[in-house]
């Protein structure tokens, strides 16, 4: 389980987001707030609980990146990029 953060930045009224996923929702909230204060165009915010791996901290304002070493895989992604390498070499 992870947090992500997520923007409205135009009249479309559609969240998007990125990559970013951290371990706790106060750490996606001060990500987001941060962001928010740096662009002009950000409408509303959201924090958003999720089943992707935490990928980075966010500390004192510091965005850091967690090792892929510390990154745990996702086992359902792992069969499916095993199946797709299966239907490569057989075609």
């Amino acid at each position: 389980m992870s947090f992500k953060p997520e923007v409205i930045a135009d009249s479309s009224g559609k969240w998007s987001g990125n990559a970013l996923r951290f371990a706790t929702r106060g750490e996606a909230e001060a990500n987001v707030q941060d962001l928010m204060m740096r662009w002009f165009a950000v409408r509303d915010t959201r924090v958003v609980e999720c089943d992707d791996p935490v990928n980075y901290s966010y500390i004192d304002h510091k965005l850091l990146p967690i090792p892929a070493a510390e990154i745990t895989p996702v086992l359902a992604l792992d069969a499916v990029t095993q199946l797709q390498g299966k239907m490569n070499t057989e075609g």
